[in-house]
């Protein structure tokens, strides 16, 4: 993007080494470090995809090495250029705060008492297991840094397209990955020698994991089509690619994922009116104008909720067929206790009721991030053949992880991404609303099934989620928008 000498957006950043920024060398130099990072993230993307959703320590280390190896190359691209383009991090400082505080939770301290008169010493610290909270403070930090590397290299409307096709591709290719495992084996082991016949779904190891993503991609093209920030000569390709995604979420039977995908269709009727208007008189007249209008209409806006839940229900009733409705049938036994004398500690309440002990003992720090599987077995009363290592809900966990400081964070950071998300959906520029709908259709389909499951634990899918948040609120003041979207 051409920046004008006499002017600096408020985007980027200038630091003492402006004086570098000179010579032909240099500005070639900086254009190919900015294609190089902005590239080589879409394709680290494609790599991570596909080994289970990089749940494995070894693909975890290989993600953090390579966006810290990126972070590392946008620091000279700024050094050469005169400043750092940080795009609207405000949305992302969230994350920080929050990784700084695992860390801080993880860090030790040595206590010397006296027991039966005699003197010995300890070691302490807020998180039950400080090796795994500082993973995961570690693990945040290259999630936010590849957030925030996304954003400041979304310079174009050509770019903010490559980034939604990529994820929209790799959900198709999952999801027909995930229908022909489904149908042809029969043998331990289908490309990946992890994935077992009849557990899982597509390449991740747990159905709900793989739901996670259907659920988000589905969310991004829906949102797409509907807001209308699909070019029409390309409409129908989006269109088609909703029919995979949908049918392998379904097949995946996975209970919160058609929950969530429930949900996208109300989210979609109720912001339908809100996403399609124009505040523009020159398009009052138009079809898309009309139908706005029409959209706007709480009857409208009703009618289109009950015939997109009518549709979908039968739609999934369908296509789900009896493996489905057996799913279902333990959905009464999973959220009730059983009232046996010997409890597993297998269904949602009883974890539920255990976290929520587990609040109370430590409210305002938490036990620690990534050591929930150590603290929860003093509060999980069952007949110990299973202890949890997940919460089975986010919001609970996060309280569990890091008590009501962590809360605070959260809210800051669900604030600072509806104050951004409501300034797009007030721009009269249609593609800018259609995008940024369609990410917050996806967040909304994560926001509602993590009532119920853990599917932002796996790395690929915290990727794909901080994608579609960073889709919904980059400034588009940092955007090229003389290139026309494609």
């Amino acid at each position: 993007m051409r920046i004008a000498a006499e002017s600096r957006p408020s985007h980027e950043t200038a630091f003492p080494f402006a004086e570098l920024r000179v010579g032909s060398f240099a500005r070639h130099m900086t254009a190919t470090l900015d294609r190089v990072i902005f590239y080589s993230l879409l394709a680290l993307f494609v790599v991570l995809a596909m080994p289970y959703g990089a749940v494995e320590a070894w693909w975890e280390a290989i993600f953090e090495c390579a966006v810290f190896g990126l972070g590392a190359l946008w620091m000279v691209e700024g050094l050469l250029r005169g400043s750092w383009r940080l795009g609207n991090v405000r949305v992302f400082a969230p994350l920080l705060a929050l990784a700084v505080f695992a860390w801080w939770q993880s860090w030790s301290w040595q206590g010397v008492g006296t027991i039966a008169g005699i003197e010995s010493r300890w070691w302490a610290a807020i998180s039950a297991d400080p090796h795994e909270t500082q993973r995961f403070a570690m693990k945040l930090l290259a999630l936010a840094l590849t957030a925030v590397l996304l954003q400041s290299h979304l310079t174009t409307r050509r770019r903010f397209m490559a980034l939604i096709n990529v994820l929209i591709v790799i959900g198709v290719a999952s999801a027909i990955f995930g229908v022909v495992r489904q149908t042809a084996q029969h043998s331990e082991g289908f490309l990946l020698a992890y994935l077992q016949p009849g557990e899982g779904y597509g390449q991740f190891i747990n159905r709900n994991h793989f739901a996670f993503l259907m659920e988000m991609t589905f969310g991004l093209a829906l949102g797409l089509v509907v807001g209308g920030g699909a070019r029409r000569d390309r409409l129908l390709i989006y269109a088609a690619a909703m029919i995979p995604l949908w049918t392998g979420l379904v097949l995946s039977n996975s209970r919160g994922g058609i929950g969530s995908l429930l949900s996208q269709a109300l989210f979609v009727a109720l912001m339908f009116g809100f996403v399609r208007c124009y505040s523009t008189t020159e398009e009052s007249e138009g079809w898309s104008a009309r139908l706005a209008r029409i959209g706007r209409s709480a009857v409208a806006r009703l009618a289109l909720v009950c015939c997109l839940a009518l549709s979908m229900a039968v739609g999934i009733i369908w296509m789900g067929g009896d493996p489905l409705a057996n799913r279902m049938e333990t959905l009464a036994d999973d959220l009730r206790l059983n009232g046996q004398p010997e409890r597993s500690g297998e269904s949602r309440i009883e974890i539920w009721q255990a976290t929520w002990q587990l609040i109370k003992a430590r409210p305002l720090t938490g036990s620690g991030f990534g050591a929930y599987g150590v603290a929860i077995p003093e509060h999980h009363d069952s007949s110990g053949e299973m202890v949890p290592r997940e919460a089975h809900n986010d919001y609970l966990e996060l309280l569990a992880n890091g008590g009501i400081i962590a809360a605070l964070i959260g809210v800051w950071f669900l604030v600072a991404l509806i104050r951004r998300v409501r300034e797009e959906f007030r721009s009269r520029d249609a593609f800018r609303r259609a995008v940024c709908f369609g990410g917050m259709v996806g967040i909304f389909g994560v926001a509602t099934h993590s009532l119920v499951d853990f599917g932002l634990h796996i790395t690929f899918n915290a990727i794909v989620f901080l994608s579609l948040v960073v889709i919904a609120t980059t400034d588009w003041n940092a955007v090229n928008q003389e290139e026309s979207h494609s």
